[in-house]
């Protein structure tokens, strides 16, 4: 069976499907890969790389695609690439199914079996995969890099013959996989942090990591955490308490960063214009949440503004922005899903669609669109 990487051709997308560790481990399942020229160039990865470690590498994704039986990408394909793909050939990637409904329903109507990456449950059996988990921890790292380097003082507290500089105060909403890795890196560059989070659990995980938990503790609260793990939506009254408790909090911080998504769903806001006007001049809010709305109404997509004296970024693809690494870790995510489609023995495809973690993550299947989130 032929496997195929392919180059992104989203803007600003840097990262790449496979590395040559990666390629090692496919072709020990007996694949062959084939990459398309240039694919991992944005990542650091050069053709040649990808030739020593045993990959074949195409001119252009026609010649890769067209002999593939599975596809490997970041983002999802164009339509031209799709219309390159053979009936049955399977695809995993980012899909972002919630928002692209019609490029799910071409790659349906082209008879790709599609997987999307995204959707991989969150079990202890597919921990490996979880591209999600992997792709926010660095994510998380690099909100606060950026904002470090915006952010006009220094982080740590300093003791100088001339006088003593305070530390700086971070804030992080949303205490996620991103949101505690924000916090270890605020708190190894010396920051004053403070986390808050809708879902008790996190409250022990915030003060673990040296950080102060805030938030409104009361009975819905305790009761806020769905059964996968995830936010549930908050009350009215309870959103009214805790903003009440954010806007008084938020005034002392000098950064920000927001960290929270609902899947499927617009991003909830949390930090109003109204929290932005008492901020400190010179503050940083580093929205993570921009390519769905913004947990600020004032984000701006893929752009850094200032608004009332403070600085927002709101950059969509943070894990694009340390491509190297990211890279690493997406590849060994799809590795490990592909070994659990591909027998080991044969080197055969094996879609044994019983299984939570195919049934879960799968889109497409025999021309139609399977995954009930996506029906109707």
């Amino acid at each position: 069976m032929k496997l195929a990487i392919l180059k992104e051709r989203r803007a600003g997308e840097a990262r790449v499907a496979a590395t040559p560790e990666t390629v090692k481990k496919l072709k020990g399942l007996g694949l062959e890969v084939l990459v398309e020229s240039g694919a991992g160039a944005a990542a650091r990865i050069y053709d040649n790389d990808y030739v020593a470690a045993g990959a074949v590498v195409t001119p252009d994704a026609g010649s890769a695609l067209s002999e593939a039986d599975i596809v490997l990408k970041v983002r999802g394909p164009d339509e031209a690439e799709v219309a390159k793909m053979k009936k049955g050939a399977v695809l995993a990637c980012l899909l972002a199914p919630y928002t692209e409904k019609d490029a799910i329903a071409k790659l349906a109507a082209q008879g790709v079996v599609a997987f999307a990456m995204e959707f991989i449950p969150r079990i202890s059996r597919a921990q490996s995969m979880d591209v999600l988990s992997s792709q926010a921890n660095l994510a998380g790292y690099k909100a606060v890099i950026d904002a470090a380097a915006t952010f006009g003082r220094a982080m740590p507290m300093m003791m100088t013959a001339a006088g003593t500089i305070a530390p700086a105060r971070v804030f992080v909403m949303g205490v996620g996989v991103a949101g505690l890795q924000a916090i270890a890196t605020a708190r190894r560059l010396g920051a004053i942090v403070s986390a808050t989070d809708v879902r008790p659990a996190t409250k022990e995980q915030v003060e673990s990591l040296g950080a102060s938990f805030i938030a409104v503790i009361d009975d819905e609260f305790k009761q806020a955490e769905t059964a996968s793990g995830y936010a549930k939506p908050m009350s009215a009254e309870y959103q009214a308490k805790q903003a009440a408790l954010v806007a008084e909090h938020i005034k002392k911080q000098d950064i920000v960063i927001t960290t929270a998504l609902i899947p499927g769903r617009k991003a909830p806001v949390l930090v109003t214009e109204d929290m932005v006007k008492t901020m400190k001049p010179g503050s940083v809010i580093v929205d993570l949440a921009a390519e769905q709305g913004g947990n600020c109404p004032l984000t701006k997509a893929d752009q850094v503004i200032e608004a009332h004296g403070v600085t927002l970024m709101g950059y969509t693809n943070l894990p694009a922005r340390l491509a190297v690494d990211t890279s690493s870790l997406y590849a060994r995510n799809l590795f490990n899903f592909v070994s659990l489609i591909v027998d080991k023995k044969t080197g055969a495809l094996n879609l044994n669609w019983d299984d939570e973690i195919v049934k879960g993550a799968g889109l497409t299947r025999d021309g139609e669109i399977v995954h009930p989130s996506l029906k109707g």
